[in-house]
């Protein structure tokens, strides 16, 4: 029989053989970000091109950006609280394979079918890893501040879609295969991260049981924190879902131009605006930072609108840099709240119903906006859009403001 002392044994033989220890797995889990969100946006700058080579309308494009959070859904419901059984590294390196290997899809396509089997590969893949990314962070925080894992969380997946939008747009310029050499680069990424996390130890907990699908629910205590929380993440997702799916189009409609090097730099401004903004986060509250993003939201959606309207390229730059900043603020806000209030071993659990809520909420957007935009233009979709998630915002605001109350009531009663 198998004694625990034996368990404990192998655990530490498992630990000395890594060549990572536990700071290799800090960056390493910020990698596996990186690249989940450079997946995601590997595909927004060629949407123009792919809609050209096939003749797809912004419906179609927008159901090929839809895909990949209704996958990500999917895997969530099904394996949300895997990483909590099997450890946070198993479940990472699952994710980043079933990624790279939707580099080798997209790389290959011939058709429509092509991007949506490479958007469910990528769904499935991030949902894998998201969860358990995150998680990794909190639990092999390199910091004594417990938000700098939020803020770096927020810098990592902002890297990666700035350098995918900027990269790929580069590629579909100077290259003569641009519908290839993004995935190439991806593979490559996709490779290296997961020799990153095969160095690193083996974190399955000694006390683990046979791993299957359970409901995902929310601990009892923190359900309030939860919804804020998944309301202040769900923002972020959504208006990124508009920007990310139909951002592309509005550039070559608003500045007139079919460079994709200009295309790309222009969207990755918003991504550098979250990355920056997230580096000053982690001095913020999280709950000053969820209100602070559901009011900057507003002023975005506001300037959104704006835009469609009047088609000003000018105006569409400073809607970049105020979405990139309420960006971070929501996101780096909820799932600070989140990470400090989820008990370690359910950790998992909770941040992958979070990232459900906010995916479900972002591909309706994603494809709701693009049925619209199909139907009745591009700024009547903006017009029907922006106030139902302004309705958020005011969500957003008016929770956290009964939070903070309740909060202060609790610490003036003790």
């Amino acid at each position: 029989m198998t004694r625990l002392s034996d368990l404990v044994d192998v655990r530490s033989a498992s630990t000395r053989r890594a060549i990572l220890g536990s700071r290799g797995t800090f960056w390493s889990a910020a990698a596996v970000l990186a690249l989940c969100l450079w997946s995601s946006g590997a595909p927004s700058v060629l949407y123009p091109l792919y809609a050209q080579r096939w003749e797809l309308t912004p419906a179609v494009t927008t159901a090929v950006f839809g895909t990949y959070p209704l996958a990500l859904i999917v895997t969530l419901v099904l394996f949300g609280g895997m990483s909590d059984v099997v450890g946070r590294r198993r479940a990472m390196m699952t994710g980043v394979a079933l990624i790279a290997a939707s580099a080798v899809v997209f790389a290959a396509a011939s058709g429509v079918g092509f991007l949506f089997a490479g958007r469910v590969l990528q769904g499935i893949g991030t949902g894998l890893a998201l969860s358990a990314a995150s998680a990794a962070l909190v639990e092999h925080n390199v910091s004594d501040n417990p938000r700098f894992a939020s803020s770096l969380a927020t810098v990592s997946t902002s890297t990666g879609l700035t350098l995918a939008l900027v990269v790929s747009g580069m590629l579909a310029q100077l290259t003569p295969l641009p519908l290839v050499w993004s995935y190439v680069v991806l593979l490559g990424l996709g490779t290296a991260t997961f020799i990153a996390l095969a160095a690193t130890p083996d974190d399955r907990p000694v006390d683990a049981v046979q791993w299957r699908p359970q409901p995902l629910r929310v601990p009892a205590g923190i359900r309030r924190i939860f919804v804020i929380a998944a309301i202040s993440v769900s923002i972020a997702y959504c208006v990124g879902a508009i920007f990310l799916s139909l951002g592309a189009l509005m550039v070559r409609q608003f500045a007139h131009t079919t460079d994709m090097i200009v295309i790309g730099a222009l969207l990755g401004v918003s991504s550098l605006a979250i990355g920056a903004t997230a580096l000053l986060l982690a001095r913020v509250p999280a709950r000053i930072a969820v209100w602070v993003g559901a009011s900057l939201s507003l002023v975005g959606l506001s300037l959104m609108a704006a835009v469609a309207a009047s088609g000003s390229i000018a105006l569409f730059l400073v809607w970049c840099l105020v979405g990139g900043v309420a960006y971070s603020f929501s996101f780096t806000g909820g799932l600070g709240l989140i990470n400090r209030a989820a008990p370690a071993h359910h950790r998992g659990a909770t941040l992958s119903l979070l990232y459900l809520f906010a995916y479900l909420l972002q591909a309706l957007t994603a494809i709701g906006a693009g049925a619209l935009a199909t139907a009745f233009g591009l700024g009547r979709a903006v017009d029907v859009m922006a106030p139902i998630l302004g309705a958020l915002c005011v969500a957003a605001l008016v929770l956290a403001g009964v939070d903070m109350l309740v909060v202060r009531r609790v610490a003036r009663a003790g």
